[in-house]
């Protein structure tokens, strides 16, 4: 079965993350979009750009928070990416493959954490 991991910034701003069941039907995508990343490839701190789901398609990735929290997303999983503000996150691609993946931006921040 995928995971949800749910990213997000709590009231200090610092990104926090949590699993749980995937739930998408109260949610409206305004945008769908596909990107590749070379294997070995990272992206220092940032923050998530808007709320979206990030599907995880093809390599296996570890993410950090500024808190020192860590997560591993692997093909299949979903990730909601909901951390807009604060200090963000951080991956790492940690296998030799790309990192394939499709972004589903919504059109509104789901239910409060």
């Amino acid at each position: 079965m995928s995971v949800l991991v749910n990213l997000w910034t709590d009231d200090d701003g610092e990104s926090q993350f949590s699993s749980e069941p995937l739930d998408i039907a109260s949610h409206v995508a305004t945008r769908i979009h596909s990107q590749v990343t070379s294997p070995h490839g990272s992206l220092s701190w940032h923050a998530a750009p808007c709320w979206q789901y990030v599907i995880t398609l093809t390599g296996t990735l570890r993410f950090t928070t500024r808190s020192g929290g860590t997560f591993v997303i692997a093909p299949g999983d979903v990730l909601l990416a909901a951390d807009t503000t604060g200090g963000g996150h951080r991956w790492e691609l940690i296998d030799d493959e790309p990192w394939t993946r499709i972004y589903v931006e919504l059109a509104a921040q789901p239910p409060d954490r």
